[in-house]
């Protein structure tokens, strides 16, 4: 008869196993704040338009330099405030992605979390 249960193959046990669960859980969750804290600024044209946004993934400012704003030329400016826009987006992801790259040692979920 067993005395209860020694382990998994090959020398690892439950409570060990457990607790290092819950650390990568707590790191994780560090991690996740940190990220989310993050505060990043993408610009296009030169810096004629530039678009701040934060580690939640939020607009938290738009600045549109005078010369960007060509009343005759509308398309342009709706481009570089979507391209300013998808630079800071870029940034915040690669911050987000180096984080928890650090806590998961480089292992992601399959197509990425965001």
């Amino acid at each position: 008869m067993t005395k209860g249960f020694k382990g998994f193959p090959g020398g690892g046990n439950m409570q060990a196993l457990l607790q290092q669960a819950q650390k990568m859980q707590k790191d994780m969750q560090k991690a996740q704040g940190e990220a989310e804290a993050f505060e990043v600024e993408g610009s296009a044209g030169g810096g004629a338009v530039t678009c701040k946004i934060n580690g939640k993934y939020e607009c938290l400012a738009v600045a549109i330099k005078p010369e960007a704003a060509d009343p005759s030329d509308i398309e342009m400016l709706q481009d570089l405030v979507k391209a300013a826009t998808n630079d800071a987006l870029a940034k915040v992801k690669s911050n987000f992605d180096e984080k928890l790259s650090k806590v998961t040692g480089g292992v992601t979920a399959p197509g990425g979390l965001f």
